[in-house]
């Protein structure tokens, strides 16, 4: 058995200018945190049959990787080409769909824990890049890298990244005082409602390829906006950071019709009304959580979100990514597993035969060895 904990992620600043169709143009600028909420993953390898159960809001018990409906799953085991005998549970602190990277979080926890399985470690930015390979080329989701990289990497990043698609991590590192200010000033607040996040992308995704003049221009202020938080916060100017979140929200309500309605409008203004310096739904928008900054009369703000059945996402910051927890595989389901991975390579290679002289291996079989490592 092996178990991994991944942390969700906040973003401060930046949002969507991770997405390829930006990003590949005028790069991207990300902000983000990690939370001290998680997913976890645990995976385990059967001993008396060949199954393939995975557990999450449903559950499924098939026979081989084909027959698997959780995309994710399905993926992340035909990336290592695990075609049965395998178990997949997973929990979560907050539901999925609330625009904190429940997704990646899933993905790179599964990720981490089947490299552990496999005895293939790798590095943060490898599993962080395995991930948007798996998200972004196989699956084609219209996302970014944000998400994957935060739930590998964790802490208080800015991420930058360049038009070829090269991702520079950096870690900001504050005094411990004015951490417990930021923590203490943030607040999240859930809203009750889940959202297709990917619905939200598709559009902007195709506005920003088809180069609408409002999107392109609305997501290079957002860029622009997420390097002030950054300075802001770097110099210990959280009031400013505030003020910069409300400038942040209303441009990134241009991006999409979906990202806002008149019911977050409302709650939003009303916060606003009761101490809120600035603030912005989390993640792609819609529903899910409203992140708010305030300094004075958190009390009273607290109280009108309450009334309006808002229920508050106690936290801390998280620092570090998704990591493995517990790595307990037993003798005999070392050996299965192993046994599996055997009678599986020997099926391929009678699928796959060497070709004639003058010729070329098939796309499958190319495809095969470059999975043989593990990318």
């Amino acid at each position: 058995m092996i178990i991994t904990k991944t942390p969700f992620r906040v973003t401060l600043g930046g949002g969507g200018t991770d997405l390829p169709s930006f990003y590949q143009e005028h790069g991207g600028f990300v902000l983000a945190v990690c939370i001290d909420k998680y997913m976890y993953l645990n995976v385990n390898t059967p001993i008396l049959d060949d199954i393939i159960r995975v557990q999450y809001s449903r559950t499924e018990l098939v026979r081989h990787v084909d027959e698997v409906q959780h995309t994710l799953a399905r993926e992340a085991l035909r990336f290592f080409q695990i075609e049965n005998g395998i178990e997949i549970v997973s929990i979560a602190d907050i539901p999925a769909g609330t625009g904190l990277g429940s997704s990646s979080c899933y993905l790179v926890g599964l990720l981490n824990a089947m490299h552990t399985l496999t005895q293939t470690p790798l590095s943060t930015q490898l599993l962080a890049e395995e991930a948007c390979c798996i998200e972004l080329e196989r699956l084609k989701k219209p996302i970014g890298k944000q998400d994957q990289y935060m739930a590998a990497f964790g802490g208080l990043t800015q991420l930058e990244i360049l038009t070829d698609g090269v991702v520079k991590v950096t870690r900001l590192c504050l005094e411990l005082e004015l951490i417990e200010e930021l923590e203490s000033n943030m607040l999240l607040f859930y809203t009750g409602a889940a959202r297709d996040a990917v619905g939200i992308l598709e559009k902007q995704d195709s506005s920003s390829r088809a180069k609408s003049g409002k999107v392109v221009e609305s997501l290079r202020g957002i860029k622009e906006i997420g390097i002030e938080i950054r300075d802001a916060i770097l110099r210990g100017d959280l009031h400013r950071f505030g003020k910069l979140l409300d400038v942040h929200w209303q441009l990134k309500k241009r991006l999409s019709d979906g990202v806002s309605n008149p019911q977050i409008d409302a709650w939003y203004e009303l916060a606003k009304n009761n101490g809120a310096i600035g603030g912005k739904i989390s993640g792609a928008g819609g529903g899910g959580f409203l992140l708010l900054y305030c300094e004075e009369n958190k009390a009273r703000l607290r109280e009108a979100m309450r009334q309006k059945g808002l229920r508050e996402l106690n936290f801390r910051f998280e620092f570090e990514g998704s990591k493995v927890v517990f790595d307990m595989v037993t003798r005999d389901g070392r050996l299965a597993h192993n046994y599996r991975r055997e009678r599986q390579t020997q099926a391929r290679s009678v699928v796959f035969p060497w070709p004639q002289s003058g010729e070329t291996r098939g796309q499958e079989a190319v495809s095969t060895s470059a999975g043989s490592n593990g990318r």
